[in-house]
């Protein structure tokens, strides 16, 4: 089939490079146009885009969905449908283009977990299971017919970044296989219930504030669930950390909430409602991330 992939970060590419070695025809990439960042503001690609150029693709990176020009692009180009996989949310006159439609690949078992950030969501709230789902696209955000879902566990210790790793790959899997579903004409949907059970909005900086007055499982999972990005943070000493990974000690009832005990050398711990959280790795502001008895050697602790 002839294809317009849609797609920006780095877990759309795997799909993509799955989808062409599958045998279908990528007439085009559409991507976020390319945007200054780093501490020289330089202008970056996107990891799609760089896929795209590496591999001779049509790229094409429209400011405005609507804008004219780019719908007239697509409209020359006739694909047979259109994959898209964490981009922006389409308008109509751009989902509805292809014969087949626009399908899309969402991290989560919908109809949980619609929204911006499924994968720090379900670790943060404790699942036990993730998994992905391809989707025909209509008006409301992740609501169309469900084509194809594939469960994944999520374990004790899994982190946001394992499970994005996890469900891109087999993100990938499920996208040909829907779009091998979609050209042999083999396939049923499933309707999505009105309401979803759990939501997925985007995280800001004060959802990454850890609240020590919790229980040890709930701050436990809030680490995984935003590490390594954007980080589950607190204070030491007046100065914000980022902690990556920890593990807990439940061992009843506390006062002392965010608390920080330490020899100096080997453990770091916060107090936390019923326990502890033993802080593995973690980053100064200001310094690299390193292990904590790492960062123990360098830092003069005080009591």
């Amino acid at each position: 089939m002839k294809i317009v992939f849609l797609g920006t970060p780095e877990f759309s590419v795997m799909a993509l490079d799955s989808i062409i070695k599958a045998g279908h025809e990528v007439a085009a990439v559409v991507t976020m146009p390319d945007k200054p960042a780093g501490r020289g503001m330089q202008f970056q690609q996107s990891a799609v885009k760089k896929y795209a150029l590496d591999h001779h693709l049509k790229v094409l990176q429209p400011e405005k969905l609507r804008d004219e020009q780019f719908i007239s692009e697509l409209r020359e180009i006739n694909a047979d449908i259109q994959v898209v996989i964490a981009f922006r949310m389409l308008p109509e006159v751009v989902w509805s283009m292809p014969k087949y439609g626009t399908i899309n690949l969402h991290a989560s078992l919908l109809p949980d977990y619609r929204g911006a950030a499924p994968i720090n969501w379900a670790i943060i709230n404790g699942d036990t299971k993730s998994g992905v789902c391809t989707f025909l696209l209509k008006h409301e955000i992740d609501t169309g017919d469900i084509l194809l879902k594939q469960e994944v566990e999520i374990g004790e210790s899994t982190s946001a970044g394992e499970l994005h790793d996890t469900l891109m790959q087999v993100g990938a899997e499920v996208v040909v296989k829907s779009l091998e579903m979609i050209e042999k004409g083999n396939y049923q949907t499933e309707a999505q219930p009105k309401f979803a059970g759990k939501l997925a909005p985007k995280i800001f900086k004060q959802d990454c504030q850890i609240d020590w007055s919790k229980s040890c499982s709930s701050i436990y999972n809030l680490i995984r669930g935003l590490s390594p990005y954007p980080a589950a943070h607190s204070q030491l000493h007046a100065k914000v950390i980022k902690i990556f990974k920890a593990s807990n000690e439940i061992i009843g009832h506390q006062n002392d909430f965010g608390k920080a005990f330490s020899d100096g050398k080997t453990y770091l711990k916060f107090a936390c409602s019923d326990g502890y959280i033993l802080v593995n790795e973690l980053q100064l502001e200001g310094k690299k991330r390193m292990l904590v008895d790492e960062f123990l050697r360098g830092y003069k602790w005080i009591d």
